[in-house]
């Protein structure tokens, strides 16, 4: 294990091949279910539903060419310059991520901390699992958490874990922050304006939540570091040093990172442009280090292109899980889909109702991965839903931000897990059978916490 961005070909034929398998389902699902759509107002710069306004369309079925080329079509579309976004973010941080490795500057950092914590490790992993969730719940940070993937992983095996227990601890951490969040802004704060309740009302009773779920989490993944510590993991040792200066470049470029993700929910332009801004910082950071190093400029651009190459087949996995969405909408069943689950709720018992919510942001997650998206999508359907059934909307964006994260890091058409694990070297299926029990628990964590939000009445 090093610290490069190397998507292994086993975990990417695995992937590719689930999200053929999910195209083609995707389209088969517009064959058979009846086309429709709700009418949208543009709010903020997003497109806001209608309720009520729901009808049925005549319209020839999507034809199967439309299927094969939705992961090129999707680039033309309305979201085609955030696709493209993210796709040179993650070139980007492979290429910096390549000359930090080439420059030993990663693994300098991996010895110190080993130096420091050596004996500690376990109060390191707690340490380290609540940065990450922190990040999710408090910030709504969750894909610009790759640039450190490679690094917790590293560490993990320096630990003497394996790359499921740094995942546990990074990138699954965030997701599961992201979702039992504080003042995420691109959850909570999006979904309470829509619904007219105050921003990050309501905090302490998700705070309790965050905690419980810290926990939880924290104290499942330190059994599971303990049970295979040194027994299915190879303990590497990181001797090879990096140049001083160029490790403190990178320290100073990760803290002036680090100060603008924690500014972003309160500088709006900061959060407007938050993966260029990162991508920017970790190309100075990456190509500063080279050159500090005593690299010239073609040694470190080499070094930058190889490990941009690395993640190619990552924009390949990009394409293909924005395509599932894109013929979801192309074909004019999203909002069918949307209609039906809002009948479902508006028949259904206040208990019942709440968690046919959550289970509804469930599934839609797994075609809309934005969370601000959602909101905008589904919060006006369900707010006048949630009045009518004596339901507060508090409880309402409770089940949403449940529905919106905990799928972030179960789903295949999530691209931000694809890379994670494809970057750990895991299969999808492999990850899935690992990460399913925390979903099952988490799942019953929330269904128990709306329901005391319900008796409580949040």
């Amino acid at each position: 294990m090093n610290e490069s961005m190397n998507i292994s070909t086993k975990t990417f034929l695995s992937a590719i091949i689930i999200l053929i398998l999910l195209l083609l389902g995707a389209g088969i699902l517009t064959q058979i279910i009846p086309q429709g759509a709700y009418d949208y107002t543009l709010e903020a710069g997003q497109s806001k539903i209608v309720p009520d306004s729901y009808h049925e369309i005549t319209s020839d079925p999507l034809p199967i060419y439309k299927w094969i080329a939705a992961p090129i079509a999707v680039l033309f579309t309305s979201e085609g310059v955030i696709i493209i976004t993210i796709i040179l973010f993650l070139l980007i941080i492979g290429g910096s991520i390549g000359i930090l490795n080439e420059a030993h500057i990663l693994s300098s950092i991996i010895a110190e901390i080993i130096k420091h914590f050596s004996s500690k490790k376990y109060l390191l992993l707690r340490l380290i699992i609540l940065i990450f969730m922190a990040l999710g719940a408090f910030i709504g940070i969750f894909e610009e958490v790759i640039p450190l993937i490679p690094l917790i992983l590293s560490l993990s095996y320096a630990l003497g874990f394996n790359a499921l227990t740094g995942l546990g601890m990074s990138l699954f951490a965030t997701g599961i922050g992201f979702a039992a969040a504080v003042s995420n802004p691109f959850t909570i704060g999006v979904a309470q304006k829509i619904v007219d309740l105050p921003v990050f009302s309501g905090a302490l009773y998700r705070l309790v939540i965050f905690a419980l779920t810290y926990f939880i989490l924290s104290t499942l993944i330190i059994l599971y570091a303990k049970k295979i510590e040194s027994k299915e993991s190879e303990v590497i040792k990181y001797d090879k040093k990096g140049s001083k200066k160029a490790v403190h470049w990178f320290i100073v470029w990760m803290s002036v990172l680090i100060l603008l993700i924690l500014l972003s929910p309160f500088v709006s332009w900061i959060s407007s442009y938050n993966l260029p801004i990162i991508g920017l910082v970790f190309l100075i950071a990456g190509f500063g280090s080279g050159l500090k190093s005593n690299y010239n400029l073609k040694e470190t651009l080499k070094f930058f292109l190889k490990g941009a190459g690395s993640l190619l087949p990552g924009v390949i996995l990009i394409l293909l899980a924005t395509g599932v969405k894109h013929i979801i909408q192309t074909g004019l069943i999203m909002d069918t889909i949307l209609y039906y689950a809002a009948n479902a709720v508006s028949k259904s018992s206040p208990f019942t109702a709440i968690l046919l919510i959550y289970l509804l942001v469930f599934i839609m997650n797994f075609f809309i991965g934005s969370g601000s998206a959602k909101a905008f999508i589904i919060m006006p359907i369900v707010a006048p839903l949630l009045d009518m059934l004596g339901i507060s909307r508090q409880l309402g964006v409770l089940a949403f931000q449940f529905g919106d994260g905990f799928s972030n890091v179960l789903y295949p058409t999530n691209a931000v897990l694809l890379i994670g694990i494809g970057i750990a070297g895991i299969s999808y299926s492999k990850w899935f059978k690992w990460v399913i029990k925390y979903q099952i628990l988490l799942g019953v964590l929330s269904v128990v916490a709306l329901y005391i939000g319900l008796v409580i009445k949040f």
